[in-house]
């Protein structure tokens, strides 16, 4: 909450600016970023449970009074440049409460409240969001669904203060990309092996009848070296005391054995892919819970129905998955009870991966 509410107070101060500028498309631009990028795409979705809980508590109370405060004021900084559809969201968000405003166009516009940004935490929520990205796309690549749980991922950190940004949101970098944990690397040989080799279009104009002996220092840079260009930003060539900066030389990488990486800039991830017996129970486990929740919905069972499963055994890697995590599947699909039979007379087909499930979904 205090994330999206800081972003928004950057988003009020930047279409403000704007506005005062003459430039809505740079206003409607970022107006577009924020509600797409950091409140559908991000808070959102990472909010489901808060939003979907059955009781209304305190947190579901103020998730729902935090997402109606940000559309309300995203109405307000839209209605110059969207008067009709900025109307038409705000009535429907205060038609139903005291407010109950005639119309956007006769409110005061947003002000910034200085109080509300934290610097410090956006860019700790934008780093999430970049290395989640990072590790979804190696996950699209490479064909690991989401629900398949993975043991960790390395990120190399090249700074405390970088460090002490991601660890805050490492609870959330692990619960949206579905790993156990974060592993902190003080550089990124530890998740890719690294080469360079010499860019002799830009060694040549600047260093000469020396660029061969230059390139040859190039050639023999170890990793360490590397480091210390990608980190510094020059690196010195012994024994000819020419710097050299990271544009002349092409750096190549190779994953290790075991993981696959992805880059984005400065932010580098390896994660690691090897599926050991209890992951892959797991993801058994949470594709069982997906099925169910789809036979709940499809089958017109409220959010609050207790239901009784009752499976039958016809896979014993699948059984012996849902076995193991039965507390979990059960507390996820509000589940009283989850029963292994022989066989099944009304049951329903369920496609699983590349077998077909007979499964009973009953409301108790």
């Amino acid at each position: 909450d205090k994330w999206i509410l800081s972003k928004l107070q950057t988003l009020i101060k930047e279409v403000d600016e704007s506005y005062e500028t003459y430039e809505p498309t740079r206003a409607g631009r970022a107006i577009q970023d924020f509600v797409c990028d950091h409140l559908s795409n991000w808070y959102v979705r990472l909010g489901r449970r808060r939003f979907w809980q059955g009781d209304l508590t305190n947190d579901k109370q103020s998730a729902y009074e935090t997402l109606a405060f940000c559309l309300k004021t995203v109405a307000q900084l839209m209605s110059p440049i969207a008067p009709f559809y900025g109307d038409w969201l705000y009535k429907n968000m205060t038609d139903y409460t005291s407010e109950k405003a005639q119309s956007v166009h006769l409110t005061d516009f947003s002000e910034v409240n200085e109080a509300w940004i934290n610097a410090d935490l956006e860019t700790s929520m934008e780093l999430a969001q970049r290395i989640c990205s990072l590790v979804h796309s190696i996950r699209k690549t490479n064909r690991i669904k989401v629900r398949q749980p993975l043991s960790k991922v390395l990120i190399p950190v090249l700074s405390e203060q970088t460090r002490e940004q991601i660890a805050s949101v490492e609870d959330l970098i692990k619960t949206e990309v579905n790993i156990k944990a974060i592993e902190y690397l003080d550089d990124a040989s530890g998740v890719l092996s690294k080469k360079v080799k010499p860019n002799f279009k830009a060694l040549g104009p600047k260093f000469g009848k020396d660029m061969k002996a230059v390139a040859e220092g190039i050639i023999a840079m170890t990793s360490e070296n590397i480091a210390i260009l990608e980190s510094v930003g020059e690196y010195l060539i012994p024994a000819t005391n020419y710097l050299i900066t990271p544009n002349e030389v092409e750096i190549l990488t190779e994953d290790l054995p075991g993981y696959l990486s992805a880059k984005d800039s400065e932010i580098t991830v390896a994660l690691d892919i090897t599926i050991t017996p209890a992951l892959k129970q797991e993801g058994i486990a949470r594709d069982f819970v997906n099925r169910i929740q789809n036979l709940r919905k499809d089958s017109g069972f409220d959010v609050t129905d207790k239901i009784s499963i009752k499976l039958v055994d016809s896979d014993p890697e699948v059984t012996e998955g849902i076995k193991v995590f039965a507390d979990f599947i059960s507390q996820e699909v509000q589940a009283v009870s989850l029963e292994i039979v022989s066989e099944l007379t009304d049951g329903q087909d369920v496609e699983f991966e590349e077998l077909t499930l007979v499964v009973k979904v009953s409301v108790v």
